[in-house]
This record gives structure tokens, C-alpha cells and sequence, in this order.
């Protein structure tokens, strides 16, 4: 016979793990496999946002600190290395069915990739969805082949190489600044339609033909490709060797100098406007001007050749006068900018300084010295030119001088050139001008002085030489004295 203190035991214990296995029975509970709001996922920089919906029973069954997560596997659908992409705060999640939103890691790649769903409290865990291609485009624009050369060729019996540019010219957005990135080249086989050739950075090429390589996004659609280049064999003489600029062609100068670049050789000679351009030895030539530029290239057993006519978008202009004007003072030379610039704008210089509150293409110029007119072009291709002409005093070849001189200095500087007397001698005075040497030699003689004497090369043999002169007027009043010529 049982004593009581024994059977209370007993219920007791009873009572206990009636009461676990209760609690046991509670916390557990069952996840539906995710279902996919998406048939491919193709994230990028600019959307990256995808959702999955599950259903999981019973709702009771959760702790008021339960997590949901979101696992994903590897290319493969493999989730022993499952990367966790979403966990939900405590207890947000709490009826069923739930929907959650998730984003893709940047180095997501591959076409069998798979989700699932994980509980933090009670701890479970769904099967893997239905596999999907997913990438994440890290790189999605078009890049720049070959130095953007369409053009390639190869000796007959050799090869071409292609490459991925890195970085390129101008703004090329290489991939290959993003190391998980892998490619795909292709070759033409139509205007539309191309063959799969080979992967990765580079491809050597040993048949003719148009090739690019495209970004490996697998079924994802992409903006991430090449340009063409079509490669052809050289089998005897010279070949076509392309020229690309880098700022296109027509270019804006304003961008600074355009790269032309040709195709990849031995060694390189530029030439602009059919002249050799000294030590434009390399691949790549810088320039801002326009022009016929042409290239050779060796190839080794071979040799190419190549020709752009580069033409630049700045503007045209021109001013209605010659690089030196003359004006008597007090009178004003009418200066005219003609320009197909856009939205012009204009600056007037007087000796480099400003000339305030002008900025018209035109301006009546009244002071002597050098003007500079800028004209800077505000829209499109945005830059400038400068357009600069000299402003002198007219030559007066009868100026009121009072006496006669008795020194000049015919070197061409504008001072003291010719021997110029008073207006009472000079032409339409009827009065004889006779200048001889020291020997008595006449060497000028008129009755129509001009102020012109002397007309022509003097042939000095010393430093100084004296001539002497002989003024007679109408009336007979006689003039006589030297003029010493300074060499």
C-alpha cells in the first residue's frame, strides 16, 4: 500500500511534464516556402528592392521576440554559406501570410540563386524557393574597346588584340574597375545577330570580322557594352588604320585638347596637313586645333595607315579692319565684330585695360594703340577668341615744321626717316630742291619736293655721312646749309 505523500510525487511529476510538453507543442511552428514577387531579379545602383511572401502556422506559436530572415543562397542554390539579406525587428512580424522586402548584395552574379525563410523564436526554417537569375549591375553603362578605334588590323599569319580600356579616354566608365565583374565577347554575324566567342578582359583575334564584349549579366537585359570594331588582315602593301577623337569630331576646344588615338602597333608617326609632326611618335596624339591629321603605323610585317579630318566646333569671327589702321587725330576708325557664335558676349581692350561700359560687337575706336576684342561664345561650345589690331597716327608727309632740318636718321623707325622742310618748299611752291654730296655730286633736284628724300638705300660707308642742300624759291630767295645722315 502506497503512502500519500508518494502518489502526491507522482501527480506532481505528472502535472510537470504535462505542462513542458504543452509548452514543447506551443513553440513550434511551420514556414511555407517563400514565394517570389519577381521572376529575375536585375538590381542595380538605382533599384534594388524585391519581396517574397510565406506563410507560417500556427500564429500563436511565436515568442514576442521573434525575428524573421531572409537567406540567400549561392549561384548555385546552395545555402550551406547563406548570406543573410533581411532580418524584421522583434515581434513585427506577427500573421500570417507575411510579405517581406529585401535587397541584393553588389556582388550578386549568377542564374540559380535561392531564397528561404528562418525564425529566431521558435527557431525554424523553410525550404528554398524556386531558383532565379539575379545581378546586382554594379557597372551598367557603355564603356570603350580598343581606345574607341573602330578599326583594327593584323599582319597575315599574326593576331589582334582587344581590350577592355581601363581607364579609357574621356569619361569611360570601365568595368574593369569592379574586379567580380566577369565578360562575354561576341562577333557580328549579321546586322542584328552575333555569335558568342570566348570570356573574359581581352580577346586575341586571328579572323576578320566585328567584335564587342558585353558585361556577363546573364539573362538580365544590360547597357553595359562595347563599341565595334571591325578587324581586318593585311596581306601585302598598306592597310586602313583608324583614328578616333576623344571628344568626338566636330569637337568643342572649350573641353580642352581631343585625344586621337589609333590602332595598336610597333611604332607610330603623325602628321597634320600632310607635314610631319615632330616627336608625335606614340599611339595617342593630344591636340586642339583642326586639321587633316594622319597616321602610319608598323605593324612589324606590315604597315597601316590612317586619316581624320578633324574640325572644331568653336565658333567663327572676324573683324572689319587690318591688323594696323591709321586715323588723323580727331577723327575715329568704326570697328565691326561679324561671329556666328551663340549668345555672344563682348570685351573691349585698349593697352590690356578694359574700356569700360562696351560690350557691343561694334565700336568707333578714336585713341591711338593696340585693342584686343574678346569674344566668348555662352551656350553650346562655350569659349572664347580674340581678335587684336593695332591703331597708329596717320604719317603726315607735309607736316608745319619751322625750320630746316639739319639731322636725319633713315632707319625705318618712323622718327627723322626723311629730311621734311617747311610747308613754303614743299610741293605746289614751285620751288627748287637740290641736295648733293660732299663732292658736289647732285644725287636729288626737283621743283616738286615731297618730303620723300631719301627714297632709297643710302649705301653709307661711315657711321655719319653730310649731304648739303640748295633751296631756291620763286622769287629767287636762296636757302643753304648740311644734313648730316646718321647711320
Amino acid at each position: 500500500m502506497y503512502n500519500s505523500n508518494f502518489v502526491n510525487r507522482i501527480v506532481f511529476g505528472l502535472f510537470v511534464f504535462l505542462l513542458f510538453s504543452s509548452e514543447n507543442l506551443n513553440a513550434q511552428i511551420v514556414i511555407g516556402s517563400p514565394n517570389l514577387g519577381f521572376s529575375q531579379a536585375c538590381a542595380s545602383d538605382t533599384f534594388n528592392t524585391y519581396s517574397t511572401t510565406f506563410v507560417f502556422s500556427p500564429e500563436n506559436g511565436l515568442n514576442a521576440s521573434n525575428q524573421f530572415s531572409i537567406e540567400l543562397s549561392d549561384a548555385d542554390g546552395d545555402f550551406s554559406s547563406a548570406t543573410v539579406i533581411f532580418t524584421s525587428n522583434p515581434g513585427a512580424v506577427t500573421t500570417s501570410p507575411a510579405t517581406l522586402n529585401f535587397s541584393l548584395p553588389t556582388t550578386t552574379a549568377g542564374e540559380g540563386y535561392r531564397i528561404r525563410i528562418k525564425s529566431s523564436a521558435p527557431a525554424a526554417t523553410s525550404s528554398g524557393s524556386t531558383t532565379f537569375a539575379a545581378y546586382y549591375k554594379i557597372q551598367d553603362s557603355p564603356f570603350s574597346i580598343n581606345n574607341l578605334v573602330s578599326t583594327g588590323v593584323y599582319c597575315s599569319g599574326g593576331s589582334y588584340l582587344l581590350t577592355i580600356d581601363n581607364p579609357g579616354t574621356g569619361s569611360n566608365d570601365s568595368p574593369l574597375n569592379y574586379p567580380n565583374l566577369t565578360y562575354k565577347w561576341y562577333k557580328e554575324t549579321g546586322p542584328t545577330t552575333s555569335v558568342f566567342i570566348s570570356d573574359g578582359p581581352t580577346l586575341t583575334v586571328s579572323q576578320p570580322g566585328t567584335y564587342f564584349v558585353e558585361t556577363n549579366y546573364g539573362t538580365c537585359t544590360s547597357d553595359s557594352f562595347s563599341n565595334r570594331v571591325a578587324i581586318s588582315e593585311v596581306t601585302t602593301g598598306n592597310s586602313d588604320a583608324g583614328i578616333s577623337s576623344s571628344l568626338g569630331n566636330p569637337f568643342c576646344p572649350a573641353n580642352g585638347s581631343t585625344t586621337l588615338t589609333t590602332i595598336t602597333g610597333n611604332t607610330y608617326q603623325w602628321f597634320k596637313d600632310g607635314n610631319i609632326i615632330v616627336d608625335a611618335t606614340s599611339q595617342m596624339y593630344d591636340t586642339s586645333e583642326s586639321g587633316t591629321y594622319a597616321v602610319q603605323v608598323d605593324l612589324g610585317d606590315c604597315m597601316a595607315s590612317g586619316e581624320i579630318v578633324l574640325i572644331s566646333e568653336l565658333f567663327d569671327g572676324s573683324i572689319n579692319v587690318s591688323e594696323i589702321e591709321t586715323i588723323e587725330e580727331d577723327e575715329s576708325l568704326s570697328v565691326v565684330v561679324t561671329t556666328n557664335a551663340n549668345n555672344p558676349e563682348f570685351e573691349w581692350y585698349l593697352d590690356n585695360v578694359l574700356i569700360a561700359n562696351v560690350s557691343e560687337d561694334n565700336y568707333d575706336a578714336t585713341q591711338f594703340g593696340t585693342y584686343k576684342i574678346i569674344v566668348t561664345e555662352t551656350s553650346g561650345c562655350v569659349g572664347s577668341r580674340e581678335f587684336i589690331f593695332e591703331l597708329q597716327e596717320a604719317f603726315d608727309p607735309f607736316p608745319d615744321v619751322d625750320k630746316i632740318p639739319n639731322i636725319i636718321s633713315p632707319n625705318g623707325d618712323g622718327i627723322n626717316d626723311t629730311w621734311m622742310i617747311p610747308l613754303l618748299y614743299t610741293s605746289g611752291t614751285n620751288t627748287n630742291v637740290m641736295i648733293m654730296t660732299n663732292t658736289g655730286k647732285v644725287v636729288m633736284q626737283t621743283d616738286n619736293y615731297g618730303n620723300n628724300w631719301p627714297e632709297n638705300n643710302l649705301n653709307l660707308n661711315s657711321v655719319n655721312q653730310v649731304f648739303y642742300y640748295v633751296i631756291t624759291t620763286s622769287d629767287n630767295d636762296t636757302k643753304k646749309g648740311s644734313i648730316t645722315v646718321i647711320k
